[in-house]
Formats: C-alpha cells, structure tokens, sequence
C-alpha cells in the first residue's frame, strides 16, 4: 500500500507504459507486414500469435535481470569503442530492418503484385513469419527493459507497463494491419519508418545515440502528412464520382 501511495512509482508506470505503447506501434508496424505475406485467413492468427509470443519473450526478458544487465558488459573494443553483445544484437537487429523493409520496397518499385500469390504464400510460412516476430521483438524489447530496470525497482510496475502494452496491441493490431494494407503509400511509409528505426538502432549499437524523441516526432510528422494526402484523395475520388469539383 506504501507503495502504491508513492507518487514516483506512478509517475514511473505511466513513463514506461509510455515507453512499451511506442514499442507496441513498432511492432505492430512489422508484424503487419510480416503477416501480410501470409495466405488472408491466416494472418489475423499469425497477428495474435506474435503479439502474445513477444509477451512472453519481453516478460521472459525481464525475469532474467541480471543477464540482461550482463549484455552490457565490454566484449572487445575496435577503435577505441567498446562493442557489447546488446550492441551487438542492435546492429544486428538494424541490418535485419533495412534488408527486410529495402526488400519490401524493392517489390513495390518493380510493380510487384499487392496482393499475396501462392508462391509468395508458400515461401513465408506460418512459423518462419512467427520465428521473425520473436527475433525482431527481442530487438525492440532490449532498450526499453534495460531502461526500465534503471528506473525503478519493482518488478510488477514493468510487467504492468508490458501488460498494458500488450492489450493495447491485441486490440488494435487488426485494423492498423487493414489500414496499412488497403493504403498502399501508408504501407511504404511504414517501410520506410522500418528503415529509420534500423539505422538508429546501428548507430546505437556503434555508441552513436540518436534521441528517440527525434525519431519519433518525424515519424509524427510524416504520419499527420500522410493523413492529409489521404483525405485530399478520398475527397477527389468523391468529386470525381460526382461529376463535381472538391470542396
């Protein structure tokens, strides 16, 4: 009850829940493009699948604080810079990033179909959409577990904030997903949102911090723009099939 009559612990929740809701948007963005590879009936289960499974992994994470906070430790230095294995696994996770959303994109240039064939269904099984999920959410996840460790010790205020996340992405991962396949520039935005985490996530992990702020407040910006192009083209297919002028 002490604890709950605290004002920091609150305050602490609410930044970290914060922290884990941007998170969710992240994954949100790359499960729906992992699972629209998938055959149509199997991709709102191939959503859910992920989003629990990257419940487990970032809950799993966080039960094994010490090792966590092990991944920090100097592994050997080149240049004067310490590499780390979360270093490690940054950059490596980044390089993934811009492979996967550069390969996307490049389908889309070359007038690739949108919708998924049988072919494409048959090379992006069901467990390798899912194996992907798990990988890029242990990515994802690292930074924002080693900074909640570091800002409050109570355990169940991190899985709260995890909790809370979570619900948050079953609830709205579907029409995000829909939203992002039925708006083709929405879905390469998104790529390309994809492709700026990576490079953040490298520059990171070669001890170049960029402020998440930053990040984030572009990725804003270029949403509410997007939104207006999407509005200005709703109203003038709208005129158009009235035979009138845009209001």
């Amino acid at each position: 009850m002490e604890l709950l009559a605290n004002p920091e612990v609150w305050v602490a929740l609410a930044t970290l829940t914060a922290l884990e809701l941007v998170l969710g948007i992240d994954n949100i963005i790359f499960i729906s493009i992992l699972a629209g590879r998938l055959p149509v009936q199997q991709r709102d289960r191939a959503r859910k699948l992920g989003i629990l499974l990257a419940a487990v992994t970032r809950l799993g994470l966080l039960f094994t604080i010490a090792w966590i906070i092990g991944l920090t430790a100097p592994l050997f230095t080149v240049f004067g810079h310490a590499f780390s294995w979360r270093d490690l696994i940054l950059i490596g996770g980044g390089f993934f990033l811009i492979a996967k959303a550069t390969h996307e994109i490049h389908q889309r240039v070359d007038g690739a179909p949108v919708h998924v064939t049988a072919a494409a269904a048959a090379t992006a099984t069901f467990g390798g959409v899912l194996a992907q999920i798990m990988v890029l959410d242990i990515v994802f996840s690292l930074d924002s577990i080693i900074t909640a460790v570091g800002m409050v010790e109570q355990r169940w205020v991190m899985v709260t904030a995890i909790v809370i996340s979570i619900v948050f992405m079953l609830a709205f991962a579907r029409p995000i997903s829909e939203f992002v396949e039925r708006h083709p520039t929405v879905k390469v935005l998104a790529l390309s949102f994809l492709l700026m985490i990576g490079l953040v996530l490298i520059a990171d992990g070669f001890g170049l911090h960029i402020p998440k702020g930053y990040v984030y407040v572009a990725m804003a910006f270029s949403v509410f723009v997007e939104l207006v192009n999407l509005w200005i083209r709703r109203r003038e297919r709208a005129a158009e099939a009235t035979g009138g002028e845009p209001a």
